[in-house]
């Protein structure tokens, strides 16, 4: 039925619960910058640290005029040290990176069923996409950790291309790169609006699955097949006969 087969990662083949607002993140964080010599309080690095990804989405949104662009976090945690006049490495901004991600994190896990879908989607001789808004600096040590990361013909994190989904501008991107025919191409996603909403606008079916960290549904839902139980078992035999 379809030959090229692309998901989404968090809420549809990986379970996570993080909380960027909880106070004892930023009470280490700024530990762990008090360690560079670059001081903040706790309630003044949370402030600047969104202030400062509040004006990075600006700068990418109008530099390569997409609707929905993505930031390098990265580069947040540049200007967070900037302010303070300590200079770190590359390799340092990704530690910070990692470091604030497990602290903000409560579990990461794989849904039942996700790596047996993938295998049994590459054994049918299927091409299986990322295409997920996240961060590379992270994302990437996860999708190792969980045993995701060679069971994909091609990942895309939305930070290494300036904007993210529902953009129909990355979208674009993977379908030609990878010379892909919309009309063999499914999306499979828990989001509404980034994953059902912005696959249709690309031309692409998509199949919807409401997993426990799905944001509500609001409006009409625009996909051709749902799982409205987070069954990640029912996928196969929805999408693949």
């Amino acid at each position: 039925m379809y030959k090229n087969y692309v998901f989404d990662l968090y809420g549809t083949l990986v379970d996570i619960h993080t909380d960027e607002e909880i106070d004892s993140l930023w009470e280490k964080l700024s530990i762990f910058f008090a360690s560079y010599n670059a001081k903040y309080t706790p309630n003044e690095l949370k402030e600047e640290y969104k202030k400062f990804c509040k004006e990075e989405k600006e700068k990418v949104q109008k530099k390569y005029k997409v609707t929905h662009g993505e930031i390098k976090v990265e580069a947040v945690f540049q200007r967070l040290f900037n302010e303070k006049s300590v200079e770190v490495s590359t390799q340092e901004l990704l530690c910070v990176a990692k470091f604030f991600r497990l602290l903000s994190m409560e579990y990461i896990k794989l849904y039942d069923g996700a790596l047996e879908l993938l295998d049994s989607l590459k054994a049918k001789g299927k091409k299986i996409i990322l295409l997920s808004n996240a961060q590379r600096s992270f994302t990437e040590s996860e999708l190792k950790f969980l045993d995701l990361y060679d069971r994909f013909d091609k990942i895309y994190i939305s930070s290494d291309y300036n904007c993210c989904k529902p953009d129909i501008n990355f979208y674009q991107i993977m379908l030609k790169e990878l010379n892909l025919n919309p009309k063999e191409t499914i999306m499979i996603g828990n989001d509404e609006i980034t994953d059902i909403k912005g696959s249709f606008e690309a031309g692409l079916d998509s199949l919807y699955i409401h997993s426990n960290i799905s944001p509500e549904i609001k409006g009409e839902l625009l996909s051709k097949f749902t799982i409205m139980d987070g069954d990640v078992k029912s996928i196969l035999p929805k999408i693949c006969k």
